[in-house]
């Protein structure tokens, strides 16, 4: 007897896609959209290994299939699995493959689970190797070396039997009291698309066709205008219109789909009153319709079930969103309902059908079907060094008095002062899995180990993370007293405990009180961004002893910061580094490495006034009575230990018409203009400068201009004394703005491109794109 149409590799996808759901049952069916199973609960650790428990068993049983199992491999407070219950390197293949096997063996077709694993900054279980979070890539403002890092990330969960990775990308920080800030590449949506991009070619490699062995497919969280919720709160509504969805908050998005991303993730928030797992506007009619986007939607976790509410029930809800375009579930009770929503006549069995079909092709894409188990294989390349210069390529130096930095021969007694100096937990982030003892370098060790011979380096706590105790200052500042310069590590934690309380979807609960030590992380939001009172009191006290200062702020959100002129000589941020960001941060500090992060987000002065992201519409505000309404620091600012100079940007033309720039057009790949801008080292120190272009709208368009926009970015090595040339191409890309029917084009009018090394800090040279202004607005 012949083999199914759907067992030859040499069919097409569709083709063997077609030929497996002919021969499903309903049920079967209802089993691949469904990932119900928290992964820890599908096996137990024993004397003598790991075995699969009765519940997994069952649950496969249950539906004669399974379509997806989530987390696994997962390892951390909330999941309750330890470096003593859960499934390290060594084990990792080897029980993923026992999951397969019986799944394989055990369901009537044979048709292979998907197994899904968190990878947000590193693959999240014992012994997966941590990158710095998604808040420190973005100030790298390198996507070349995330996608080096993302690629071997994706080979080391392969490697342990996963095959699908859960990143977040596509969140803005438009509100930094948001706890979940650190998992996103910025507040700006073209910079946002650019590490997207990275991400989608390092984790699945060339987009189209087969996913390989070393390769994972890849969901990209979260769709759509999550980081834009009310008042930086979790999960709530966003207020935003049409145009602000499209302007800001898809770009990186539309990138991802484009590079070719497995899949997406609807987030939990609403837009315009709908959740996004429920609107089929957003799912199907942008995702698919508009974009061709032809992969998977996976619910984000226990989503669905939110949707019960305005149903009246789960099998309502559960239809609601398979007919909005939801394919996967996660954890919830609604899609395992589906089978009863289809016999009630709630949903069409074809709707289900095309929901299942997309599950099933990501499984032939990713070969599963030909090679179902990982068997042996050598471990993935470990991405500790790559892991180790995002770090260090991240830090950036926010302040700087001219002669502080770097540390020299000179500091013969250095004090080490604060509570995130030596604490592995505080600086790796949320969604992170327990580290081996010994696994990774604080500050104060990396300073210890970089410390010049006769150098003595000592340490006082200071304070605690959070909290107005002050009783371990006075130690601190005798210290500090003693010291020739004293390194202050500020800033916050997205360290979990064992005692903290969770939501059911793994968010840290903050109404229980049981967040110690939390300032970040999910379900951790600020109302004030100030740090806490007793590091400010460190800080005060510490700068009043005269012995120059150094502060190092190692968190995950841009906290508010106050002109520290005066008690500082310089600042710098180190968006939670990973585990060997301590190096990093040493590196720099000693000179080793030069200071090159730029930030992604603006640093506001307080809460009060945000919210302070620097493309905001151009309705030329002037500030409060109180404070200014410009941040603290800019986006995309950022020192270095010598100075560089820019020149005025020079434009190949100067009038160009808005048919040269349609896109797909005659010209429209020709990109007729460039922008080139001369920059010099004029100091004395080598500097990896971040040349930035941007563009403003100065006349026509259909909607109100923002202040400026990001359109490119190009990094420059200059050894001292060196001039080079920055060059941008000025294309449809760069000028094109959201038309009234939501699409991109180039308007005509009059743009400033502009260039410099922030967003407060550019020149430009004026374009002209003659062409007939729209006559739609009514006063002209």
């Amino acid at each position: 007897m012949s083999e199914p149409r759907f067992r030859d590799p040499a069919e097409p996808v569709a083709a063997r896609v077609r030929d497996l759901l002919s021969r499903m049952t309903l049920t079967e069916k209802v089993g691949q959209v469904n990932q119900r199973m928290y992964g820890w609960h599908a096996y137990e650790r024993t004397a003598t290994g790991h075995r699969l428990t009765d519940a997994f068993r069952e649950e496969v049983a249950a539906f004669g299939s399974m379509g997806a199992l989530y987390g696994l491999q997962r390892a951390d407070p909330w999941s309750g699995v330890t470096a003593g219950t859960g499934i390290g390197e060594a084990d990792g293949a080897r029980v993923a493959d026992s999951v397969q096997r019986h799944v394989v063996e055990h369901t009537r077709l044979g048709i292979p689970v998907l197994l899904v694993e968190e990878m947000p900054h590193g693959l999240q279980a014992l012994d997966g190797t941590l990158l710095p979070v998604n808040l420190a890539v973005g100030a790298t403002w390198d996507p070349g070396l995330y996608e080096e890092a993302a690629a071997l990330a994706a080979a080391q969960l392969r490697s342990r039997g996963g095959h699908v990775a859960l990143v977040s990308a596509l969140d803005l920080v438009r509100d930094p009291r948001w706890g979940r800030a650190e998992e996103c590449f910025g507040e700006d949506p073209y910079l946002a698309a650019r590490f997207t991009e990275a991400l989608v070619r390092g984790v699945q490699g060339p987009p189209g066709g087969a996913i390989g062995p070393d390769r994972a497919a890849v969901v990209l969280k979260h769709f759509a205008g999550q980081g834009a919720t009310v008042g930086g709160r979790n999960s709530a509504a966003t207020e935003l219109g049409a145009r602000e969805l499209h302007e800001i908050h898809l770009e990186a998005a539309l990138a991802g789909v484009r590079a070719g991303a497995a899949g997406v993730m609807a987030a939990y928030n609403e837009f315009d009153g709908v959740p996004c797992a429920a609107a089929r506007p957003l799912l199907t009619g942008v995702l698919r319709e508009s974009w061709g986007f032809d992969g998977l939607v996976m619910a984000d976790g226990l989503a669905l079930d939110r949707l019960v509410r305005p149903a009246g029930d789960p099998v309502r809800a559960g239809a609601a969103a398979l007919r909005a375009g939801c394919d996967l579930s996660l954890w919830d009770d609604c899609f395992p309902r589906l089978e009863e929503a289809v016999r009630r006549g709630l949903v069409e069995e074809s709707t289900l059908d095309v929901a299942v079909g997309r599950v099933l092709a990501l499984k032939f894409r990713l070969g599963l079907f030909e090679r179902p188990y990982t068997g042996p294989r050598a471990p993935a390349a470990d991405p500790v060094e790559v892991s180790e210069r995002l770090a260090r390529a991240s830090v950036t130096l926010l302040q700087h008095d001219g002669v502080t930095l770097p540390l020299s021969g000179r500091v013969r007694a250095l004090a080490v002062i604060g509570p995130n100096a030596d604490s592995l937990p505080q600086q790796i982030g949320d969604y992170t899995a327990p580290q081996r003892p010994g696994h990774g370098v604080t500050v104060l060790e990396g300073i210890r180990s970089r410390a010049p011979e006769g150098t003595g380096v000592a340490y006082a706590r200071g304070c605690e993370l959070t909290g107005g105790d002050r009783s371990a200052v006075p130690a601190a500042v005798a210290l500090a007293a003693a010291s020739d310069t004293a390194v202050l590590v500020l800033g916050g934690s997205s360290a979990r405990e064992s005692a903290t309380a969770f939501d059911a979807n793994g968010a840290a609960v903050v109404a229980s009180g049981n967040t110690p030590g939390m300032t970040c992380g999910e379900g951790v939001d600020l109302a004030d961004l100030a740090l806490p009172e007793g590091q400010l009191a460190l800080l005060d006290a510490v700068a009043a002893t005269g012995t120059p200062v150094v502060v190092v702020l190692v968190q995950g959100r841009p906290h508010a910061l106050d002109d520290l002129t005066g008690r500082a000589g310089a600042v710098l941020s180190a968006w939670y580094p990973g585990p060997w960001g301590g190096r990093a941060v040493a590196d720099v500090l000693f000179g080793a490495a030069e200071p090159q992060g730029r930030l992604p987000v603006s640093v506001p002065r307080s809460a009060a006034q945000l919210p302070v992201f620097y493309n905001g519409k151009d309705h030329g505000y002037r500030g409060y009575v109180d404070q200014p309404a410009t941040p603290r620091h800019a986006f995309g600012h950022g020192l270095s230990y010598t100075t560089v100079e820019y020149g005025e940007p020079r434009l190949s033309r100067t009038s160009v018409t808005a048919e040269e720039f349609t896109a797909g057009g005659p010209a429209g790949d020709a990109e007729p203009v460039l922008c080139t801008v001369e920059v010099r080292n004029t100091g004395a120190r080598p500097a990896v400068e971040t040349v930035q272009l941007y563009v403003r709208r100065l006349t026509g368009g259909t909607s109100w201009p923002r202040v400026r926009e990001l359109r490119g970015f190009v990094r420059v090595e200059l050894a001292p004394g060196e001039r080079a040339e920055a060059v941008f191409r000025v294309g449809h890309g760069t000028l094109a703005s959201v038309t009234r029917s939501l699409e991109r084009a180039v308007e005509p009018g009059r743009f400033a491109i502009e260039t410099g090394p922030s967003s407060d800090r550019t020149h430009g040279a004026v374009l002209d794109v003659p062409g007939p202004l729209d006559d739609g607005w009514s006063p002209w």
